[in-house]
């Protein structure tokens, strides 16, 4: 059975950081694309970054220069890196893997931006 378990989410202050994690297991991580999105509140899903196969990433203009994607394969472990976080940033961030149409998703952690 695949799943996917994020962590690391929690309350920081403006101007802070936090590691997320995306855990993997019952798929080889090597394989994916990993991507995480974010879910404020009543607001719709956002894409925030991915990371695929190559190692290519890509980011969403709001966090781009502040956030990092990437992953450790050997770990089956996908992380974003967030710095500068903003009260903006508050949200359920989602990570997501997807190989040749198959996806899967976590359930999410929580991240509050709040001085």
């Amino acid at each position: 059975q695949v799943q996917l378990v994020e962590s690391g989410g929690g309350l920081v202050q403006p101007g802070g950081s936090l590691r997320l994690s995306c855990a993997a297991s019952g798929i080889d991580f090597n394989l994916y694309t990993l991507v995480w999105y974010r879910r404020a509140h009543g607001n719709q899903r956002e894409f925030v970054g991915f990371i695929n196969r190559s190692g290519y990433t890509s980011y969403s203009d709001s966090v781009k220069g502040r956030f990092t994607v990437s992953t450790d394969n050997a770990k089956n472990t996908g992380y974003l890196q967030m710095s500068s976080l903003r009260p903006e940033d508050t949200g359920v961030y989602v990570c997501n893997a997807e190989y040749e149409g198959r996806e899967y998703w976590g359930q999410g952690t929580q991240v509050t931006v709040s001085s």
